[in-house]
């Protein structure tokens, strides 16, 4: 035989025997041993036992609350009944309102008190005049509208000479315009400004007021720039006198001699609409 024939025979043989020799693969598992294959059955067993038994508990749950609910319904519409025969009971017994009308104490100080408006008419006997006046609780002293204030001394006392500081628009008897008005001074106040400190003399003088007639202290100072010649503060309204914002010159003008009719403040009274603060 030829050389190269006897190599491919030992080739194939060769080939063949490392076939026989070499195991198959396979991809299953191996065997399960018998003591394995139980323990693993109780386990699924045990399992499903837990999975039962809470899908049990879960529906006893779900039943006491259906059971608690519809023990509440129950319970409302009772309560409900009750109610509507409550209410229909309540209609049959309804009868006309009884109104108590309680008597109200009335403050005996407030019927001896003068009812004042905002704006009113004073008189000043002694100087012989009528002007308006401002009533403003916020003021502590009354004040007057004085123009070229003097001071100057007699019988060892201070005095002051002054005279009306007034507008062609403010009301006040014409004669009485220009005279000169002599006081005692009582006391002097410090009035703290914006533009500094200044001491004014205050007097005392007689004014009347619908039914009032008292001496009234005034401070002097030029009210000229002001709506009212006359500024009347809590020193005189206190205890004598009441304030109604509402109303304007609840009482008549005073008349003097020279002056006009008091008929006539009506017309003074109308044209008054500047009422603005000062």
């Amino acid at each position: 035989m030829r050389p190269g024939v006897l190599w491919l025979i030992a080739g194939l043989s060769l080939s063949i025997a490392g076939c026989a020799a070499t195991k198959p693969e396979t991809n299953q598992p191996p065997p399960l041993s018998e003591a394995s294959f139980n323990s693993r059955i109780l386990e699924l067993e045990s399992q499903l036992a837990q999975q039962c038994d809470t899908g049990t508990e879960l529906q006893e749950r779900q039943l006491d609350q259906q059971q608690t609910l519809t023990a509440d319904m129950r319970e409302v519409g009772s309560l409900l009944r009750y109610l509507r025969q409550d209410v229909q009971q309540l209609e049959a017994m309804r009868e006309e309102p009884v109104i108590i009308r309680e008597e109200c104490e009335i403050d005996e100080s407030l019927t001896t008190k003068t009812l004042l408006g905002r704006n009113e008419w004073v008189g000043f006997p002694s100087l012989g005049t009528y002007l308006k006046a401002r009533v403003d609780s916020g003021a502590n002293t009354s004040s007057l509208s004085a123009d070229e204030i003097t001071p100057f001394e007699r019988d060892g006392e201070d005095w002051v000479r002054f005279k009306l500081a007034l507008n062609e628009e403010d009301v006040a008897v014409d004669s009485q315009r220009e005279e000169w008005i002599e006081a005692p001074i009582v006391r002097r106040v410090r009035i703290i400004q914006a533009s500094g400190e200044e001491s004014r003399p205050v007097i005392s003088l007689l004014m009347t007021l619908g039914p009032i007639r008292e001496n009234v202290e005034f401070t002097l100072n030029n009210r000229s720039h002001l709506d009212y010649p006359v500024l009347l503060g809590r020193r005189f309204i206190m205890d004598i006198a009441l304030i109604d914002v509402a109303s304007t010159y609840l009482h008549d003008r005073p008349e003097f001699p020279g002056g006009e009719p008091a008929e006539q403040a009506g017309e003074d009274e109308a044209v008054d609409e500047d009422d603005s603060e000062e």
